[in-house]
């Protein structure tokens, strides 16, 4: 190894740390940490460092990234996803990518560099908002099923593009055929690794597990990384595809679990070296020399992703426009496969040096925008959604009830499983109801059932005043959104003085804030797990279902401020004795 290369892999590394430890103490993207520290001490910062010394080893941290990827989206998951994933992840995609490329043509540029950077700003940081969206705890949430959805298909669409880059660059007398023997090179290596998902990789792997190796299993899993993306490049396809498709093929194998755990390790700093080296690229002289640029990109993936997503969502998807906001904000950055796209068409001279600048900061900017665009999404939404223009453009009948024909007792907004659960024994106790849901296809299948449902946003109040909420007597409300759940509970409060409100929730912190809002009882699931634990550890240790009920019940009387306690003190004594008093 030279001493050259040594010099410039530690460096590489050392500000890779550095620039996740700065980062997320800050609460922000580490990727957008990799690049910013790259620049710092590339050939345009302090000039420590130039990225050609680690870039054969730092794209190996894409091959790694896309093979990871793969086996998350094993065959059987995109198939069952893809009903789902297909009509907002199509319509984004090609919008977003026709829209920019046409509006980079009408600046000035020619047409194949127009794609390219149509295509790097369709693409979002699945990663990024997974995590965000994990972190606030809306992955169930409408929005956050359409943006993980939308950025599923996002995933799928790495692969052409990366396919179509040769033929944007030209060379080839008919660009036609080019087309042509392109998506016939792709179309042979997907048969070539489908067959390999069903006959081959699970009897290897198969095989290696019975050795019971963990060294054999490591490296095995090295082999399919390396040997699918040599065996695309054998094609004529690039290496990046060979190990995305290399990753479904292992990804429907039982032992996929075991290959991402030997694979992750690798691949976390591989991919560390490749982002520092893009940020190495960067010249924040040209940057800001030409900022219009890089203020144009910025304003473009927020805005014309945002103003996409939502459309989509809210007239063809019919979920509503505050929920299409939302997943357009969520979906509002430049993701990792952009960089990947990027660094394969500058290499192929499809982006100029200035628009690589442009790219690569305006794309920090992004990332380093979207924990705070997705934290102030709820409240422009709503605000933007009760605006009289918006209430205009909503003057249409949605599927399902309009209104509730006969008087109702209970309103149950969300009608998933809790929702229906809920349902089924209101109607056991004779008790009438009317549910509200942003999905359509629940609201149209319970319709057909004889359900009286309405689709509609239950944080909109010209709803729930239509659906007859003021003479409720009792509300449930069944969202996996902790936002919307807030804010219908507080509208049920207002609206139904005299309702008794139930909210759901999934997390223990949402509790005190529900409670505040309004709501009378908040069933906590993180709690309530813990408590159906505690009993059925109790029930077997022999104690009598007599003082089980009773603890269990002073737990949720006390709003489960005795499992609140912090580590290392015991319940109250007086909980205590009603264990210990019923084995006296």
């Amino acid at each position: 190894m030279e001493e050259a290369f040594r010099g410039q892999l530690l460096l590489a590394l050392a500000v890779a740390a550095a620039g996740v430890a700065v980062f997320a103490r800050l609460g922000l993207p580490t990727m957008a940490g990799f690049v910013a520290m790259g620049a710092l001490v590339g050939p345009g910062g302090l000039g420590l460092a130039a990225p050609e010394e680690v870039r054969d080893l730092a794209e190996l941290g894409v091959v790694f990234l896309l093979f990871e990827i793969g086996l998350e989206l094993p065959f059987a998951r995109v198939r069952d996803a893809w009903r789902d994933a297909l009509l907002p992840g199509a319509l984004q995609v090609v919008a977003t990518l026709g829209l920019v490329a046409c509006a980079a043509a009408a600046l000035g540029f020619e047409w194949p560099p127009a794609l390219v950077l149509g295509a790097l700003v369709a693409m979002s940081s699945t990663a990024l908002v997974i995590s965000l969206l994990a972190e606030r705890g809306e992955l169930d949430a409408p929005h956050g099923r359409i943006a993980i959805g939308v950025c599923l298909f996002q995933d799928l669409c790495i692969v052409p593009f990366l396919a179509a880059l040769p033929v944007l660059a030209g060379g080839e007398a008919s660009p036609r055929a080019s087309v042509g023997a392109a998506a016939l090179r792709l179309a042979a290596a997907a048969a070539l690794f489908a067959v390999a998902a069903r006959a081959v990789v699970p009897r290897l792997l198969a095989a290696v597990g019975g050795l019971r190796s963990r060294e054999l299993f490591a490296v095995v899993a090295l082999l399919l990384v390396v040997g699918s993306a040599v065996v695309a490049q054998e094609l004529g396809l690039t290496l990046a595809v060979g190990a995305f498709l290399g990753g479904m093929v292992a990804g429907s194998s039982p032992y996929a679990h075991q290959l991402f755990a030997e694979v992750v390790p690798l691949r976390g700093a591989l991919l560390a070296l490749f982002f520092t080296a893009v940020g190495m690229l960067l010249d924040p002289r040209v940057a800001l020399e030409a900022w219009p640029l890089v203020a144009v990109y910025v304003t473009g993936v927020v805005a014309v992703k945002t103003a996409i997503v939502a459309l989509v969502v809210a007239t063809l998807l019919r979920r509503g426009a505050a929920i299409g906001l939302r997943a357009g904000f969520a979906l509002a950055q430049t993701g990792e496969f952009s960089f990947v796209l990027a660094t394969q068409a500058g290499a192929l001279g499809l982006l100029s040096e200035t628009l690589s600048q442009v790219f690569v900061a305006g794309s920090v900017i992004t990332l380093l925008a979207s924990p705070f665009l997705l934290r102030a999404s709820p409240a422009f939404a709503s605000r933007l959604v009760a605006s009289p223009v918006a209430r205009a453009a909503r003057a249409g009948a949605a599927p399902g009830a309009d209104a509730p024909g006969d008087a109702v007792d209970a309103v149950l907004v969300g009608f998933g499983m809790t929702g229906r659960n809920v349902g089924r024994a209101l109607k056991a106790a004779g008790i009438p109801f009317v549910a509200i849901e942003s999905n359509p296809h629940t609201v149209r299948q319970a319709a057909a059932l004889g359900e009286r449902i309405a689709f509609g946003d239950a944080t909109r109040e010209p709803l729930l005043r239509r659906l007859g909420i003021a003479r409720a007597r009792l509300v449930v409300v069944a969202l996996s959104d902790p936002v919307a759940t807030r804010e219908v509970v507080a509208l049920a409060r207002r609206l139904a003085p005299r309702a008794h409100v139930i909210a759901r929730t999934h997390f223990v912190a949402s509790v005190d804030a529900l409670a505040a809002a309004g709501a009378h009882a908040v069933v906590a699931e993180e709690f309530e797990a813990t408590i159906v634990l505690i009993a059925q550890a109790l029930r077997a240790a022999g104690l009598p279902d007599g003082a089980i009920e009773a603890f269990a019940r002073a737990l949720r009387e006390e709003g489960y401020d005795p499992l609140r306690a912090a580590p290392g003190l015991g319940l109250d004594p007086w909980l205590a004795e009603l264990l210990q008093g019923e084995r006296r």
